[in-house]
């Protein structure tokens, strides 16, 4: 390895915005067995399955509709 690099020629990531940021959540745990049944069936890992989810409503604008009774 060199002693310094030269990075003046470099380029920004483009990928940078789309980072993924570990979170701390609590999850009910039939709502993960939901998603990792799913997730088995469709052969993806649970986590990105819940990600894809998520990510498709908020790019949807999906608000929830809750009823409290």
């Amino acid at each position: 390895m060199r002693k310094e690099y030269d990075f003046s020629n470099s380029i920004q990531n483009p990928y940078a915005k789309k980072v993924k940021k570990q979170i701390s959540i609590k999850i009910e745990t039939d709502t993960i067995s939901y998603f990792k049944a799913l997730a088995e069936k469709v052969g993806i890992p649970y986590q990105n399955l819940m990600n894809a989810y998520l990510t498709d409503c908020a790019v949807n604008h999906v608000e929830p509709k809750l009823e409290w009774s």
